[in-house]
This record gives C-alpha cells, structure tokens and sequence, in this order.
C-alpha cells in the first residue's frame, strides 16, 4: 500500500501546484507585476462565480461540486493522506478520497495475493455491509473502506437488503464496507444487485491512457431481496462524491 500512497501523493502535488501557482500569478496580475493571460483570466472569473477553474480540472480527481465545497473537499482528501503518511495505513479507508481509485483496489488485491499465492488475475471482490461503528483494527485480508453513497435506492440497516428511498431523501449513506479479495470460484452466490460504482453523479467518463474509466469505478454485489430488474428500473448506482 505504500506504493499507492507514493503515487496518490504525487498527484495531488501536481494539483496543489497547478492550485498555488495560478493563485499566486493572479495576485501578481492584478498588481500588474505580471500579464493578465487567458488562463488566468479563466481562473479569476470562475472564482468569481464560484466555479472550479479549468486550469485545476486539467491536474483534478472528476468533481461536479461548486468552488468553496470543492476546495473543503480537496483539503480533506490532503488530510487524509497526510494522516497516512504520518500514522500509517487506517483501519478503513476512505474510498473517495483517492484520485486514482483502482490503484488502491488493485493494491489490496495485491497484498492478498502475495500473501496466499494466487495468481492475482483469479481474484475478485467480495462484499459485506457492516455497522456504521469505529473498527479498531483492520481485517486480517482485504480492507475496509467508507465513504459511498446510495442513489435511486437506500440500505435498510435492519434487514441488510436494499431498499426503496424514502421520500424527499435524494442519496443515502452506506455503511463501513469489508472488501474481502477471493478466489472467484469460492465467492458464495446470493442474491444480490451488481451496483456500479462512479465518482461523481455524472454516470459518464472517458477511457483514460491506463485503460480506466475517468468516472466508473467498479461493480459491487450489495445484498437484495428484489430481482435486480426492480433496481435497473430506478438507476441504483452508488456515488464516491456527492453534488454539494
């Protein structure tokens, strides 16, 4: 997993830089030390309007949040992964504050199949929702992980199954989720909905150079009692990252 943080660190201080650098030049620019440019420009009327700048959204995680919730998040994820740095990997880890969410997925795979010797590309993920509770300790193979949100759908804590939304509640906050790697031959069958998982509300992306989605996640079996039709029907997908 250190691997994963290394990288994670080294992108977002590419996105810190692009950040510090065009708010520094834009003082410079009104104080007329420098040239006004057009990306700078760009920069200064989207702050006005409380938009995210382009220029930041070329270095950016994807995010469809306004300005001031996108800077509190940002900040956030830096927290996070300070707190990784100086305390060492968390008991559960917070999915959405990844840019590159699948190097951690992979990584956790990776650990597991080191550890038992199996050819990595025979693992899949196995899923269980927990109690929303502090885990002391992490789970002796795969990883915990918070963070997600429930949209066209919510998770009924009693009977573990989703269900329907209730009114006027948009999104719902799922639980400390155990992501348990397996062999694909010995995960269990049982009723469930296979939930695609995305980064922002958008539900779209574009195939980046690693051969990933820029939105799309992954696919994540969460328990049901209805035919996964009945789900379809209603766009049930899980969210890293909400609107606001």
């Amino acid at each position: 997993m250190n691997t994963v943080l290394v990288q994670e660190m080294g992108r977002f201080n590419k996105l810190l830089s692009s950040v510090r650098s065009s708010l520094i030049n834009i003082q410079k620019a009104i104080r007329g030390l420098v040239v006004m440019s057009s990306d700078l420009e760009e920069v200064f009327v989207s702050i006005l309007k409380g938009k995210i700048p382009g220029l930041w959204m070329q270095h950016s995680y994807p995010s469809l949040k306004p300005l001031g919730s996108y800077v509190n998040d940002f900040l956030a994820r830096l927290k996070f992964l300070q707190d990784w740095y100086e305390s060492g990997p968390p008991n559960v880890f917070w999915l959405s504050g990844f840019y590159f969410t699948q190097a951690f997925l992979t990584g956790a795979q990776q650990n597991y199949a080191r550890k038992y010797a199996i050819p990595i590309d025979l693992l899949e993920y196995d899923y269980e929702m927990l109690e929303d509770r502090d885990y002391g300790f992490p789970p002796e193979d795969g990883v915990y992980v918070r963070g997600l949100f429930l949209d066209g759908a919510r998770w009924d804590r009693k009977a573990g199954v989703l269900a329907e939304s209730l009114p006027k509640v948009l999104y719902d906050t799922m639980p400390v989720i155990w992501l348990k790697p397996l062999k694909r031959s010995d995960i269990p069958e049982r009723p469930c909905y296979v939930t695609p998982v995305y980064k922002t509300s958008e539900r779209r992306g574009t195939l980046s150079t690693t051969g990933h989605s820029t939105n799309f996640v992954l696919s994540m079996k969460v328990p049901s009692d209805k035919p996964p039709e009945h789900w379809v029907c209603r766009g049930v997908a899980l969210l890293c990252q909400l609107d606001n």
